[in-house]
């Protein structure tokens, strides 16, 4: 049996999902702003996190295919985290390569 699903809407770049999912105008725009501001602040803090995994390889000298040996993943997941794109990588896992590399993060909450 195949099954065949299709999206009755979609939402365009650069649009407000919460407008379309029925929020209002104000809702929406307080929505979307609050939803941009986490995703700011996730993305900091990845970057943060693949700086220091960076900071890491250059001060050990190593070639990403060493790194990646130490660090329990592959050579270009080293690529992804020297060229700092955050998407491909959850908070945790930069979390795990950093103690792989002897690191301890700390977090605070404020």
């Amino acid at each position: 049996m195949t099954k065949h699903t299709k999206s009755a809407h979609t939402t365009n770049v650069g649009g407000n999902i919460f407008l379309d999912l029925g929020f209002s105008p104000k809702e929406a725009a307080a929505l979307q702003a609050k939803s941009k501001k986490i995703i700011s602040k996730k993305i900091a803090i990845k970057e943060t996190l693949m700086t220091e995994l960076s900071t890491w390889i250059d001060e050990k000298n190593l070639k990403q295919h060493d790194a990646a040996i130490i660090l329990g993943v592959s050579r270009p997941r080293v690529s992804d985290v020297v060229h700092k794109k955050t998407v491909k990588f959850t908070i945790d896992a930069l979390v795990d390569m950093l103690a792989r590399a002897g690191k301890q993060v700390e977090f605070a909450v404020r």
